[in-house]
């Protein structure tokens, strides 16, 4: 006889690969007209955009471009000059990785960015990608809960209560944000902006009746020409928000957002004569995951004392705890220079992937980390200090949890000029997810063999022996052909968790049946 089984299905994504591409891209560039020759190229940065990203019967395909930056001293003039070029790229899977999947994400670091000098006119500049692309996949999560059956069935069944959290909505959306900011009163005005440097950073999340509202800071940094034809550097935070549709969704469901750069345009305005107002535009697109919390019975196992029980069950990888964390790492650092530093025009910190390891039942993020300093010697003659590192965080999440982080540093670097150097003092902002998983038997189908009832006639009624190390009540109770509660009574206990270890324990068996009423 099949027996019925009570199953809920539940709607959600899984990861459904995971997979990096490196690549190499070069240019060769002219130097326009308008710029002056190249006599010493002083830093190469790069900022990446991504287009596009798409999947295509399993094949995920993202184009983007880098825009790069290089600083120069130029031939036969003081100062600096900044020469601006964009290498195009495009990463594409095999048609095998992400196969099902409907949602993509890519996250593409540029693990080498350098320009060399061919001659005062032409620069050669290279770059190596490297593009992380996670696939997601809809699959709904099927769960029996319980069994139905009569009471002449003596069916016994092994439930536990679960706390699961599914990933049930990912959104999309691509936007533009604009406004502008003035130099502060203490700072030069500007002739010409040398390079940009933009961060998207989410604050919060929240989900008010079917709008989720995502809010956050753009940090930009910038480095300047002012008018005596000097370098000046100056940091500001631009505050947005955004408000998505989502239907059918709790207040107080998880979300997390993750914001990606598409294209900037930073510029003076030009009706501005003293070049303080600085106009920000930046296209980009924001991918929503939210999530859904649920707490639910799981039928792991089932016996009949009656008749001979066949089931299947099936091993099932559940999300226990989902949970986001930040953890800030103090760093300073020394950045030795070759001469005697007379003024620092501008710090940067660039921090690459994490990765994250356990260690004495800890989770350690790692991320390398370079720093760079921009700054004048005592001739005025602009020079580079540039140290790579890496950045350790402690965390408290226990070992075995799934973590995926990134690390910014989201407050403006400070340095300050010494014997020796330049002494750096920033920190590294570690924005984790972290994911426990539990695996656990559910039982999918369950039949009682109705023509073989339990041959128990010459098996004692009661057995008298000892728990082992790893059995729980259920295993003694299921192989002796008795149930928990009877165990309990036989012994006077309560409780499954005072049943003894280092003593004998009273087994009562049950006998087997005779046939099904009805």
């Amino acid at each position: 006889m099949e027996l019925e089984l009570q199953q809920v299905s539940v709607d959600a994504y899984e990861t459904g690969g995971d997979i990096t591409l490196t690549q190499d891209e070069s240019a060769e560039t002219i130097v326009p007209d308008y710029c002056p020759d190249m006599a010493r190229v002083i830093v190469t940065e790069g900022t990446v955009f991504l287009h596009s990203q798409e999947l295509r019967e399993g094949r995920a395909e993202v184009t983007g471009s880098v825009q790069v930056n290089i600083l120069y001293t130029p031939d036969g003039e003081s100062g600096v000059r900044a020469l601006e070029l964009t290498l195009p790229f495009s990463a594409e899977s095999d048609n095998r990785a992400l196969s099902d999947c409907e949602e993509v994400t890519a996250e593409v670091t540029p693990e080498l960015l350098e320009a060399r000098m061919l001659n005062p006119r032409k620069v050669l500049t290279r770059c190596r990608l490297s593009t992380r692309l996670t696939g997601y996949r809809k699959k709904p999560l099927c769960l029996t809960t319980d069994v139905v059956a009569g009471d002449d069935c003596r069916l016994e069944k092994r439930r536990e209560r679960r706390k699961i959290v599914l990933l049930t909505r990912m959104l999309r959306r691509e936007f533009q944000f604009s406004d502008s900011f003035t130099l502060p009163s203490g700072r030069p005005g500007a002739v010409e902006l040398l390079s940009v440097d933009v961060t998207p950073n989410v604050t919060e999340t929240k989900i008010i009746g079917n709008k989720l509202i995502c809010k956050g800071v753009f940090t930009l940094s910038l480095l300047y020409l002012t008018e005596e034809n000097a370098c000046a550097s100056q940091t500001a935070e631009l505050p947005f928000s955004q408000i998505m549709d989502v239907e059918d969704v709790p207040e107080d469901a998880p979300v997390s957002v993750r914001v990606t750069l598409n294209g900037a345009d930073v510029q003076l305005d030009g009706g501005d004569p003293e070049g303080r107002e600085i106009g920000v535009t930046l296209y980009l697109d924001a991918l929503a995951a939210v999530r859904r919390e649920l707490e639910l019975d799981l039928l792991r196992d089932l016996y009949s004392t009656a008749w001979e029980t066949r089931y299947d069950a099936v091993p099932l990888t559940m999300t226990e705890s989902w949970e986001r964390q930040t953890c800030r790492q103090p760093v300073r650092e020394l950045l030795e220079t070759g001469t005697a530093a007379d003024e620092i025009l501008s710090l940067r910190v660039l921090c690459g992937p994490v990765s994250a390891s356990a260690e004495e039942g800890r989770t350690i993020l790692r991320t390398p980390v370079a720093i760079r300093a921009l700054y004048c010697d005592e001739g005025g003659v602009t020079l580079l200090a540039e140290r790579r590192t890496e950045v350790r965080c402690e965390t408290d999440l226990p070992d075995g949890c799934q973590v995926t982080a990134q690390a910014e540093v989201s407050e403006e670097p400070r340095g300050a000029i010494g014997e020796r150097g330049v002494e750096v003092r920033f920190a590294v902002d570690f924005r984790m997810e972290a994911v426990r998983l539990t695996r656990s038997l559910c039982v999918t189908a369950a039949e009682l063999d109705t023509d073989a009832p339990k041959d128990t006639t010459d098996a004692p009624s009661l057995i008298l022996r000892r728990m082992g190390p790893d059995e729980t009540a259920w295993d003694m109770a299921k192989a002796c052909n008795s149930t928990v509660a009877a165990i309990l009574d036989a012994n006077r206990i309560a409780e499954e968790a005072e049943l003894p270890r280092d003593s004998m324990i009273l087994i009562p068996r049950k006998r087997g049946g005779q046939g099904l009423k009805g």
